[in-house]
């Protein structure tokens, strides 16, 4: 298939898909509670680690470096007492935040503290299945089929690759990409990168995210991000599709637009 001039990079949780809320809230926190045995402070260390992955500067971040901030911040409060540094250490040197790269790290370094993030993470991709089907937010079809016809679309992601291409084939979006890249294929900035080693003009790529990490990924590449609010969602996708999108394309988006968009979105996440 030949390449088009323009590159789209779309996050899914959080994003395109009105996941994220209900993965955290009911999966990755009280798991994170059960696995180490927090029961007798279950509403602070659930709202520690909800604060860390979505109502902050954070927000979005890989699910190992998030587990440590918010397993440190529960020691820091004094009712978790473990040594964490297997997992910082790990955090800290692996490329790929995925279970199989963790399963690696337990056979070369046999980690009691490693098995039970792995424990954790597992339970959690089970806990996600099980969660009721997550809707599309509204705007997110009509806004993927305009711009499918300028550029490629990609999916870039830091979730598992099961969950994030089980939600797009579900809600027929899977059709509208050329590509997904998830957990297993590295960072985001990494897979950005590796998509424009394919030709694309930084200024001929987008990322969209609702997460700051999205955008450093693409200003590390020289690319440029559109953010999508949280709590806005439906409106960011309005206004992608309305004003976002032709300024991408006729070149006038970066610049004094790209900041405004970037001071709202950050004003959003307290």
């Amino acid at each position: 298939m030949e390449r088009k001039r323009f590159l789209v990079c779309i996050d899914s949780d959080g994003c395109a898909i009105d996941s994220m809320d209900g993965k955290h809230r009911l999966c990755f926190a009280p798991l994170m509670v059960e696995t180490w045995q927090m029961e007798g402070h279950r509403e602070e260390a659930e709202e520690i680690w909800n604060k860390v992955s979505l109502w902050s500067v954070n927000r979005g971040i890989n699910r190992f470096r998030g587990l440590q901030m918010a397993l440190e911040l529960c020691g820091e409060r004094g009712f978790l007492k473990e040594d964490l540094t297997d997992l910082a250490a790990w955090n800290a040197r692996t490329k790929v935040y995925s279970n199989a790269a963790l399963e690696e790290e337990i056979g070369r370094t046999g980690s009691p503290l490693l098995e039970k993030v792995l424990e954790w993470s597992i339970s959690s991709n089970a806990a996600i299945a099980a969660l009721p089907p997550c809707r599309v937010f509204p705007g997110v079809r009509e806004a993927l089929e305009r711009m499918s016809r300028d550029g490629d679309l990609v999916v870039v992601s830091s979730a598992n690759r099961e969950s994030v291409e089980t939600e797009w084939n579900r809600h027929g979006l899977i059709r509208l990409v050329r590509e997904v890249m998830a957990q297993d294929s590295g960072t985001k900035t990494a897979c950005i990168a590796r998509q424009m080693e394919k030709g694309y003009d930084g200024d001929h790529v987008l990322m969209i995210g609702d997460a700051p990490g999205d955008g450093r990924a693409a200003e590390r590449n020289g690319a440029l991000f559109f953010p999508i609010v949280c709590g806005r969602e439906a409106e960011s996708w309005r206004q992608l599709l309305e004003e976002g999108f032709e300024r991408f394309l006729n070149g006038t988006y970066r610049g004094a637009y790209a900041e405004g968009r970037m001071k709202e979105f950050l004003e959003a996440l307290r």
